[in-house]
């Protein structure tokens, strides 16, 4: 009997291990986004983690005429990365990040964590015709 309950809470742990596993280390997807750094902040009462948030413009509106703007939530895990992205507000910025299927509070709010920066540029030196 002591033997069957073993194996029994054996397979118990290992499919629950495999779920979280799954839900909160499987990387769902990948890409890059870019658009205007809004903010970047450390913040939490337990684990101080890094969220920022990214405005991407020039998507159209559902009404005619409108400009609508689309925001990226993101997480920061990186200190090398946290702190280049800490004097960027403002800027635009090119991201690459790993979606995963859900957040954990230690790696921050968001599911999507960036990973690296490709660049970061000033709005103003683009050339405007």
């Amino acid at each position: 009997m002591g033997k069957f309950v073993f194996i029994v809470v054996s397979i118990i742990i290992l499919v629950l291990g495999g779920i979280f596993f799954y839900k909160y280390y499987f990387v769902f997807g990948q890409g890059v986004k870019a658009g205007e750094l809004n903010y970047f902040v450390q913040k939490g009462y337990v684990f101080k983690t890094y969220e920022g948030k990214l405005i991407q413009a020039g998507y159209r509106g559902k009404v005619a005429g409108t400009i609508q703007s689309n925001e990226f939530q993101f997480s920061v895990s990186s200190e090398r990365i946290a702190q280049q992205l800490m004097t960027a507000s403002g800027k635009v910025v090119e991201l690459h990040y790993k979606e995963y299927l859900g957040a954990i509070p230690w790696r921050g709010y968001s599911p999507f964590i960036v990973d690296s920066i490709i660049s970061i540029t000033n709005p103003n030196s683009q050339g405007v015709p």
